[in-house]
C-alpha cells in the first residue's frame, strides 16, 4: 500500500492537496478491495468535510503554512477516511480484515507522532491540538460503529460518548470550561483505541472481547464523569465567587 503524505507549504494548499490525497486512497482500496460506492462516497464525503474544515481552521487561526505536525495528522485523517469507506462497505458485503486493521493501526500508531513533532519543533498550537483531538474521536466513532455491528449495538457509546459531551455542552455552557490536565485521561482515550484495534482484527473469543469492549466504555465512563463532576464543581464554585463579589460592600456603622 503506497504511504500518504501531506504538504506542509502554503495552507491554502494543503487542504486541496489532501483532499486529492483522499480520493486517490479511496481509488486505490476501491480498485484493489472492491469497496461499495456507498463506502466510497462515505469516505469522499468525510475527506470533503475534513478538508473543508481545515482549510477554515486555517484561515481563522491566521496560519500560513500547515506545519509538520499538522501534516503528520492530516496524512493519519486520510487513513481514517479509508477506515471510513472500509467500514461502510462491510455493512453490505465482508471487507480485507488485513487491509482494515492495518490502515486503522497505523492510523491509530501515528496518533503521539505528531504532538511529538509539533513540541521538537516548537510549532504547538490550538489548531493542531483540536485537529488531533478531531481525527482520534471520528476514528474511535468508526471503529466503534464496526464494533458495534458485529458484536452489539450499544458498543457504539463508545464513539458516541464524545459527541454526546459536545452536544450536551451547547445546553450546559459550563461543560466548555476547560480542564485541567490528567494522565488518566490519556490512558483512557489510548484504550479506547487498542480494545477496539483488538476487536476489528478479531484477536480474541468472543467472550473475551465482549468483556473487554465492558473495560473500554467502564472505563471510559468513568473518565467522562469524573470530567464532568470537575467542571460542575469548578462552575459552582465559579457562581459563588461572582455573587460574592456583586454583592454590595456594606461598610459598617460608624459609632457616634
Amino acid at each position: 500500500m503506497t504511504s500518504v503524505t501531506a504538504p506542509s507549504s502554503d495552507s491554502s494548499r494543503a487542504p486541496v492537496v489532501g483532499l486529492a490525497a483522499q480520493l486517490a486512497l479511496l481509488a486505490l482500496l476501491g480498485s484493489t478491495l472492491g469497496l461499495t460506492a456507498t463506502g466510497l462516497i462515505g469516505g469522499a464525503a468525510y475527506g470533503l468535510v475534513l478538508c473543508g474544515l481545515l482549510g477554515a481552521g486555517l484561515g481563522r487561526a491566521g496560519l500560513h503554512t500547515i506545519g509538520a505536525a499538522n501534516a503528520v495528522t492530516l496524512a493519519r485523517a486520510i487513513l481514517v477516511g479509508g477506515v471510513t469507506a472500509m467500514v461502510i462497505t462491510s455493512f453490505s458485503q465482508p471487507v480485507s480484515m488485513p487491509v482494515l486493521v492495518a490502515i486503522a493501526g497505523v492510523a491509530l500508531a501515528l496518533d503521539g507522532v505528531d504532538g511529538q513533532v509539533a513540541r521538537r519543533t516548537g510549532t504547538t498550537t490550538a489548531l493542531g491540538a483540536r485537529f488531533d483531538m478531531e481525527i482520534d474521536a471520528f476514528l474511535i466513532l468508526v471503529l466503534s460503529v464496526y464494533a458495534g455491528d458485529r458484536f452489539g449495538w450499544w458498543w457504539v457509546a463508545i464513539g458516541v460518548f464524545r459527541y454526546a459531551f459536545v452536544a450536551a455542552a451547547w445546553a450546559l455552557p459550563w461543560l466548555n470550561a476547560a480542564l485541567p490536565p490528567r494522565f488518566s485521561r490519556k490512558v483512557v482515550a489510548a484504550l479506547q483505541g487498542v480494545i477496539l484495534a483488538l476487536a476489528t482484527a478479531d484477536l480474541l473469543p468472543p467472550p473475551l472481547t465482549q468483556v473487554a469492549l465492558a473495560v473500554a466504555l467502564g472505563s471510559l465512563t468513568w473518565s467522562f464523569g469524573s470530567d464532568i463532576q470537575w467542571l460542575f464543581r469548578a462552575s459552582r464554585i465559579r457562581a459563588a465567587a461572582r455573587t460574592r463579589w456583586a454583592a454590595p460592600q456594606r461598610r459598617p456603622a460608624l459609632a457616634h
